[in-house]
């Protein structure tokens, strides 16, 4: 532990740094390159501890969601690592030495351990012994093309099923990036379909791209795309419900602070009213404690009747309780904190909002759980580490003094 503290002690790096600034061009190269191979053969001591955690835990599936909370890294990430972080420790020695050496990156080797993940260990060490001398100086798409060439040349008849297996596993996936964008992506759908789907795509968009269209033609194909799911053109619009969360003073203009989507996250309050404002909108009537910006009722009128006790807890979390997750809490399951059949009530203190694979972490051996009465969630990990997950408030905390009737919603 000395030696990591000795490589990132802050007073060399400042140090350092200071000198950056009479470097010329050359020389400034020449540090990012040294910076960079450093960089890889850290990495390599991280994976061996990685590796070094999973092999203590027997491969169990909660190691990926501690590695996540250690390392503030997002789940599919953190899986990705501690895999990648086994194969290099077992299967892939020659990648790992090549980071020792500082000639691969971290991301580089991850994309060998993912191009070879099919393979049995002895295919893999062939193919590992085939890209020693490949590797080095490549980018991570050169190296991702040259591992795939690799494991399809040491094992030819895999590869055909491996062909099979991915495009069983097509699947649809949702990606939320900043300010009110997101993404929607059909992974490893069949070419010839998803080839076909983009050529239709893109001869409606030429075809509106006509005399006076301001939109281009990436506008014209991505409003295409949705209007196709939506059933926009030809078909009936789908309503689907969404939720939005945003200050009563924000609604009626009078402040400008940022709204909320569930699952999505913060958004500025001029787009917010845009979406609130929208013909299909159903506006519902929140309540909250001033002082702390907590839900403490959720209003009835609404299109539809509902289940009082499950929408309230799931308006209240937003998303799944566990720190990192942003999965919307309207696609969660509802759990009891303290087991039912241990003392637990089924009410608003006890229950909380777990996404099904964040459900199933909850019963993992070592794995502890506490709700606080203000709704803090504690999770304690197996190696004794504690994360904390509050609801956001809907809105900055108010004196008493300065509360309004409820909402007219």
């Amino acid at each position: 532990m000395a030696l990591l503290e000795d490589l990132t002690d802050p007073r060399l790096l400042k140090e350092i740094n200071t000198s950056l600034k009479f470097l010329d061009d050359k020389d400034s190269v020449a540090v990012a390159v040294a910076a960079s191979a450093g960089i890889a053969r850290l990495e390599a001591v991280r994976f061996r501890a990685l590796a070094q955690l999973n092999r203590h835990r027997e491969g169990a599936r909660s190691v990926a969601q501690e590695v996540a909370f250690a390392l503030s890294l997002v789940d599919s990430h953190a899986a990705e690592m501690v895999a990648a972080a086994d194969a290099l420790t077992t299967r892939l020695p020659r990648t790992l030495g090549l980071m020792d050496k500082g000639a691969v990156s971290g991301f580089g080797a991850m994309k060998v351990a993912a191009a070879t993940a099919w393979l049995s260990d002895e295919n893999a060490r062939a193919a590992d012994a085939l890209l020693e001398e490949r590797l080095p100086g490549k980018n991570s798409e050169q190296i991702r093309k040259a591992a795939g060439y690799a494991a399809m040349t040491v094992d030819r008849e895999g590869a055909d099923k491996r062909t099979e297996h991915h495009r069983d596993g097509r699947r649809l996936s949702l990606r939320h990036g900043e300010t009110g964008v997101a993404s929607i992506e059909i992974e490893d759908g069949p070419v010839e379909k998803v080839t076909a789907a983009y050529r239709r795509i893109d001869r409606e968009a030429r075809a509106l791209k006509t005399e006076g269209e301001t939109r281009t033609l990436d506008q014209l194909r991505a409003d295409v795309a949705l209007d196709l799911l939506l059933g926009g053109q030809d078909g009936v619009s789908e309503r689907t419900e969404v939720f939005l969360y945003m200050d009563l003073f924000t609604y009626l203009g009078l402040n400008d602070d940022p709204a909320e989507l569930a699952g999505h996250g913060h958004l500025p309050a001029s787009l917010a009213r845009h979406i609130a404002t929208g013909p299909n909108t159903v506006l519902r009537r929140i309540i909250t404690d001033p002082p702390s910006g907590q839900v403490l009722d959720l209003g009835r009128d609404r299109y539809r009747p509902t289940a009082g006790l499950d929408e309230y807890v799931r308006v209240r979390d937003r998303e799944c309780r566990r720190p990192g997750c942003h999965r919307p809490a309207q696609a969660c399951d509802l759990d009891h904190t303290v087991p039912w059949q241990h003392g637990g009530h089924t009410d608003a203190a006890d229950l909380i909002s777990f996404c099904r694979r964040d459900h199933r972490l909850k019963d993992e051996p070592g794995w502890t759980y506490r709700l606080a009465p203000d709704g803090t969630l504690t999770i304690t990990t197996p190696t004794g580490q504690t994360y904390d997950s509050t609801p956001p408030p809907l809105h900055e905390a108010r004196p008493k003094t300065l509360q309004t009737d409820e909402p007219p919603f």
